[in-house]
């Protein structure tokens, strides 16, 4: 079984990683630094040594690397029975990406548009000839009930007068939940084995809030009786791309590997249609 994991170098995706690789998956870790994640794949093969992991250089931040990686992955004529959107970055300052995208939008949401729906012939043609369901594990995050008033900001994506690094992240979190929910639509509708849902790992204190300063402060004191430790942060992930009662289980919303309930904005379909068409236009899919 082979799986493709998105910021697999650090925090609860590196615990993911080690945790599949354990289990016996072959783990193809998407990394921005490729020396970084060789470390990473030479710590976990030291605990596990039979692990069979690889690394490939990604930045989704940029979707010219997107595509670079996953012509590369289609390349290899690799299977892809399991995807995982876990990279991610949390409140830095007003930045444009490569693409002239707002960055925690480019990065949390259009580069993992962008290469699912690069990758997903693939994981239709690996769950037909593998007869097993391929899933897509899209992690977002509670904050996605914390995005601005009017949910995905459709018009105003690059307004930096109006940008506010907590809700700018918040509407990237609640475009993953979007996203998971209208690809699983559609999926459904094609009959196709491979299913999408989206998870809230827990509140971890990993370098994902490196940009937060003040912010970050004021979360980990106001919550800090509801932290999980990284393992316990990486369960929700691994249960969802992994356990057999999930089976059959798509456009769902996960949290403490439970089906929980997300937020109003996730539930109307007008904005995950409309989501779905504007990130097709802004990937140049359309």
């Amino acid at each position: 079984m082979y799986t493709s994991f998105l910021g697999a170098s650090s925090g609860i995706g590196l615990e993911t990683a080690s945790v599949l690789a354990m289990r016996g998956v072959h783990v193809i870790m998407a990394v921005r630094n490729l020396e970084v994640g060789q470390k990473v794949k030479a710590g976990i093969c030291a605990k596990t040594p039979n692990a069979k992991l690889d690394v490939m250089e990604l930045d989704l931040s940029s979707q010219a690397s997107v595509r670079k990686f996953a012509a590369d992955y289609i390349a290899k004529d690799l299977p892809l029975n399991i995807l995982i959107l876990n990279a991610g970055i949390m409140s830095p300052p007003f930045t444009l990406s490569q693409d002239n995208i707002e960055l925690q939008f480019a990065t949390n949401h259009i580069g993992h548009f962008l290469l699912t729906n690069l990758l997903l012939d693939t994981m239709k043609k690996t769950s037909t000839k593998s007869q097993k369901e391929g899933r897509i594990v899209v992690v977002s995050s509670e904050l996605h009930k914390m995005s601005y008033p009017e949910g995905i900001r459709f018009d105003k994506i690059n307004d930096e007068k109006s940008y506010s690094a907590f809700y700018a992240y918040g509407q990237s979190k609640l475009a993953n939940a979007l996203h998971a929910k209208e690809l699983a639509r559609r999926l459904q509708e094609e009959r196709t084995n491979v299913t999408v849902n989206s998870l809230h790992p827990g509140v971890i204190k990993t370098n994902l809030t490196r940009n937060q300063g003040i912010v970050a402060s004021f979360f980990s004191r106001l919550a800090l009786s509801f932290l999980k430790n990284i393992p316990q942060g990486a369960a929700t992930s691994c249960y969802v791309a992994l356990h057999p009662q999930v089976k059959g289980v798509s456009g769902e919303y996960f949290a403490d590997s439970n089906i929980s309930k997300a937020g109003k904005f996730v539930d109307d379909p007008e904005m995950a249609k409309k989501l779905w068409e504007f990130s097709l236009n802004l990937t140049q899919l359309k």
